[in-house]
């Protein structure tokens, strides 16, 4: 059976109450729709999805800084990343991010993921630039390139990336930053595409060269799983890869495959991944935010009314906020989720 939730869009004013001024609520949008009655142990039955941020052009990579109580996102066709606090809204944090070259460069030339590296640092995913970044939190310059090419051959375009405890870093590599997104293309050098894996010691392995559109990142709780999503229309699949103790990816498993899902609107592709401390997979692509059991099952889908690029968790951990093409949501969860990662 199929339950939904529908929260119509509203606005309400907040009132003076002494010399206190309530905040007025955030408008709200979009439904949460449940496949099994399993969600509400995940969701609560009528949490409104909250719009906080609004008129970007297409938000993607977010990430919370738990010392600073602030969510990051990038605008990927502005080439700027911003901030977001409950108190003050959003404001540019970083500008010009992602391509520091003088021609012209794909519609998405900015920095896409985001990620800390646990050690003070922000890594950037940066398409223009063709690399992985980082950056000291709190400061504005300093950035630095932690990788931008495999055996000497530049990446495509990094998209997303991920942080194990023991410094090693994940990424993947498709080609939609590049100038035409499509093969062959001019400024391509390596013949494939795929995740890549950066050792604490700076070596860089291609861990996997056979996933046409490598997207999303995500560890499940205990680090032993790495999921990938392949934005690949033709193959809308997530895949679930053994972590070995030396940090290479081993056996691979399909977790969840999203053709067998109608499509609501266009461009719609498995996306960001995010994972619960239960081991609940939050997947963006058909449909909005797909909530997934740690066995695959389908338990329900955060629908903004817009395509869904990515989520992260914030705040206490019970707060997951939402990509949602040109403005970012907010859903309060019973999960629990880890700020940062």
């Amino acid at each position: 059976m199929r339950f939904s939730i529908v929260c119509s869009a509203w606005v309400a004013l907040g009132l003076a109450a002494g010399p206190v001024v309530a905040q007025a609520p955030y408008l709200t949008t979009g439904r949460v729709v449940r496949q099994q009655p399993a969600l509400d142990q995940l969701i609560a039955p009528g949490a409104p999805l909250e719009i906080i941020s609004s008129g970007h052009t297409h938000v993607e990579g977010p990430v919370w800084v738990p010392d600073s109580s602030m969510l990051l996102f990038s605008d990927t066709k502005t080439q700027t990343i911003y901030r977001w606090k409950a108190q003050g809204g959003h404001s540019k944090f970083l500008e010009h991010t992602g391509y520091t070259g003088r021609l012209p460069y794909s519609d998405e030339p900015s920095s896409n993921g985001l990620a800390l590296d646990g050690r003070g640092n922000l890594l950037l995913a940066e398409h223009g630039d063709r690399r992985i970044a980082s950056l000291p939190l709190g400061q504005k310059s300093g950035k630095r390139t932690l990788t931008d090419n495999y055996q000497g051959k530049r990446y495509n375009s990094p998209n997303d990336v991920v942080a194990a405890p023991d410094g090693t870093l994940y990424f993947t590599d498709p080609p939609f930053g590049l100038l035409s997104k499509k093969s062959p293309e001019p400024a391509r050098e390596l013949a494939f595409t795929g995740v890549f894996r950066r050792a604490p010691d700076g070596q860089v392995t291609a861990e996997i060269t056979d996933v046409a559109r490598a997207n999303g990142l995500a560890f499940s709780p205990d680090g032993r799983t790495l999921y990938v999503s392949n934005a690949d229309s033709l193959r809308p699949v997530i895949l679930a890869y053994e972590v070995g103790k030396n940090g290479k990816l081993g056996k691979r498993r399909t977790f969840f495959d999203m053709a067998s899902l109608p499509k609501i609107r266009f461009k719609e592709v498995p996306d960001g991944l995010k994972v619960d401390q239960a081991g609940n997979v939050y997947a963006a692509g058909v449909g909005g935010l797909l909530i997934l059991s740690p066995q695959g099952q389908h338990l329900g889908t955060i629908d903004p009314g817009e395509v869904v690029a990515n989520c992260a968790w914030g705040d206490d951990g019970h707060s997951l906020y939402l990509m949602a093409t040109t403005f970012v949501c907010r859903i309060k969860t019973l999960a629990q989720g880890v700020p940062g990662r």
